[in-house]
């Protein structure tokens, strides 16, 4: 309707056109958040059904070893690259900005404060997601598109058991591992642009960040990394699990598991901090 057309309505229509369309917003919220839950609740169903499979024989822990190389090793070079410029500018950023009211020796712990607790974990889940996630959904995808899933259950084969569980549980166990490497690298870039560019005394430089870092810092992140590591996994092979649609299918599937895996990420990890925090203020609260 053009804006002439509109101005020529009586008060009436106007009005009753305005109230068409202030229902038709309010159903397409309720009709949002409904498939919202049901797809929450499928993927909740879904998760809990492969996790369970897992744990029944026959036993498939050889093919969890098998997707724990393609996870974890295969992803190594990455981690490390982007943990290496990550501690790098990180470090350099904050010594800026430390150098202005004289804490230059703060810079370590508070690198380390932020990898450690949320860069680290975040991270890791996003490159992981996007180079092991999408290699899943497209795996599945394409196995079920081409009738291969079909053909397993014609066999007698159980597919979530043998093609979805070994994905998921490798990916909870290597994602700490890959974490922890992160950190690593992180914290060898803080020291060596801190030690080598800023003139920063090392023993200072060390003696500080042990100070102020806490081994639960440490164990935080790592928690942060299996959760988003059980996420991604289940959202990337549901996603290609249940790909319908020939070659489109699989790229469609592929490209809605990346994307949803890395903003549940960030999402998640914005819930699990608070809840951590209030974990932590209880426990300080019921010590005193």
């Amino acid at each position: 309707m053009t804006r002439r057309e509109w101005w020529a309505l009586s008060y009436g229509e106007k009005r009753e056109r305005f109230n068409d369309a202030f229902n038709h917003f309010f159903i397409w919220i309720l009709k949002s958040f409904a498939s919202f839950v049901t797809a929450t609740g499928e993927l909740a169903k879904f998760a809990a059904t492969s996790i369970k499979l897992a744990f029944r024989a026959p036993s498939r822990w050889d093919e969890v070893i098998v997707h724990m190389e393609f996870v974890g090793n295969k992803s190594i070079t990455i981690i490390c690259l982007s943990g290496l410029f990550t501690g790098l500018a990180l470090s350099y950023q904050i010594y800026l900005g430390f150098k202005i009211v004289n804490m230059t020796a703060m810079v370590g712990p508070t690198v380390g404060l932020g990898v450690f607790r949320e860069l680290g974990p975040v991270l890791t889940g996003l490159i992981v997601s996007a180079r092991a996630g999408g290699a899943m959904a497209a795996r599945l995808g394409t196995m079920r598109v081409t009738e291969q899933i079909d053909a397993l259950e014609v066999m007698g084969v159980d597919p979530v058991q043998y093609l979805v569980s070994p994905r998921i549980i490798a990916t909870v166990l290597v994602m700490p591992l890959l974490t922890a490497v992160y950190d690593f690298v992180a914290m060898l870039g803080c020291y060596l642009i801190c030690v080598y560019l800023f003139d920063i005394d090392p023993a200072q430089l060390v003696s500080q960040t042990t100070e102020w870092l806490e081994p639960y810092h440490l164990w935080e992140g790592l928690f942060k990394g299996a959760l988003f590591g059980l996420f991604f996994s289940v959202i990337c092979t549901n996603r290609g699990y249940n790909t319908k649609g020939g070659a489109e299918g699989v790229g469609n599937s592929t490209n809605e598991g990346v994307v949803t895996s890395m903003v549940m990420i960030i999402v998640v990890d914005f819930f699990v901090t608070n809840l951590i925090n209030v974990f932590y203020q209880l426990k300080a609260t019921l010590l005193q």
